[in-house]
């Protein structure tokens, strides 16, 4: 196969600007792509503006990392494997971080928005709530909406009357997202590009449309012909897509629907040993700056934990995973 988009791991993050707004695919601690994330934190990216319908361990890493200056999000943490991101909380604490809060709703318009290349979309979603309170403009009180940045819109929210029917009451118009980057995870890729999904998709469809470019890491890439075989079960078009990297096991500690489950363990003591600075950076100097790959990574993980994880083809999930415990 001619090299076309498909790049190393390193080569892709290489794509990736200081400075630059990014998002990434996959849902808290679901198909993260936690194989750039890593290796974003051993290239030292500063000064990301990350924006994500919700964030999850992978955004944890890069904040604590301080590769993250502004965070803009509804929600960031572990699920049941962790509370609210203590590393965002220490972060926005010491004023290293700016974040800027809306609701789940919110961003998901956000990012539909910046897929269909409109401005903004309306809604009346969480009227009356604090969400749309001008005190809690973060990125205004900070100076950044004043148009320098046209990644940035002007305003939070805007707030209109209906003009077609007459309706009482005000619409918002929710700005839409525009991010320099999305790095997604999936299943399978073609060698071309061409993006399938096995499972929940989540908003990736619409936070890949909205970038600028797009990193897809899979699992496997498949040749083109196959996986364009079912146009109806592939998520985006190949012509989309800017650069492809195969690397299994590329979202652990994540969890990938069909191939492995999420490593709960693993995100637990994580939270558990990154409450603090020190403690972040025992934990990164383990587990990403003194090793030197993905691959090496998960040698250091071990077979047989990763075999546990392993999903049954069958069933798509894991029968060895011990659940509600």
């Amino acid at each position: 196969m001619a090299k076309g988009k498909r790049m190393t791991i390193q080569e892709a993050v290489q794509l990736i600007n200081d400075g630059d707004m990014i998002t990434f695919s996959g849902f808290t601690i679901w198909r993260r792509p936690m194989a750039i994330v890593y290796e974003m934190v051993r290239q030292r990216k500063k000064n990301l503006h990350l924006i994500e319908v919700n964030s999850g361990t992978h955004g944890e890493i890069l904040i604590g990392a301080g590769c993250v200056k502004v965070l803009e999000t509804c929600w960031i943490g572990h699920e049941l494997y962790g509370k609210v991101g203590a590393n965002a909380a220490r972060k926005l604490k010491s004023g290293e971080l700016i974040v800027e809060d809306y609701s789940h709703v919110h961003m998901i318009m956000r990012f539909a928005a910046g897929a269909m290349g409109v401005p903004y979309l309306p809604t009346r979603a969480s009227l009356g709530t604090d969400i749309l309170n001008p005190e809690y403009d973060a990125l205004g009180k900070h100076g950044l909406r004043d148009g320098s940045n046209p990644r940035i819109p002007r305003r939070k929210f805007e707030f209109l009357t209906d003009s077609f029917y007459g309706e009482q009451g005000d619409i918002i118009h929710v700005p839409a997202a525009r991010p320099n980057v999305c790095i997604a995870h999936v299943q399978q890729v073609g060698e071309e590009g061409t993006v399938r999904v096995y499972g929940q998709r989540y908003s990736d469809a619409e936070a890949m449309k909205a970038a600028d470019r797009v990193i897809v890491v899979a699992e496997e890439i498949v040749p083109e012909e196959v996986i364009r075989q079912d146009p109806t079960a592939n998520l985006i078009p190949h012509y989309l897509v800017d650069a492809i990297v195969e690397q299994p096991w590329g979202a652990h500690p994540t969890g990938c629907f069909g191939y492995y489950e999420v490593d709960g363990m693993f995100i637990r003591d994580f939270y558990n040993k990154t409450r603090t600075q020190e403690g972040f950076d025992a934990w990164a100097e383990e587990w990403i700056l003194k090793v030197n790959s993905f691959d090496e990574y998960l040698y250091k993980i071990g077979f047989r934990r990763l075999d546990m994880l392993r999903a049954n083809s069958s069933y798509k999930y894991s029968t060895r995973v011990k659940r509600g415990a």
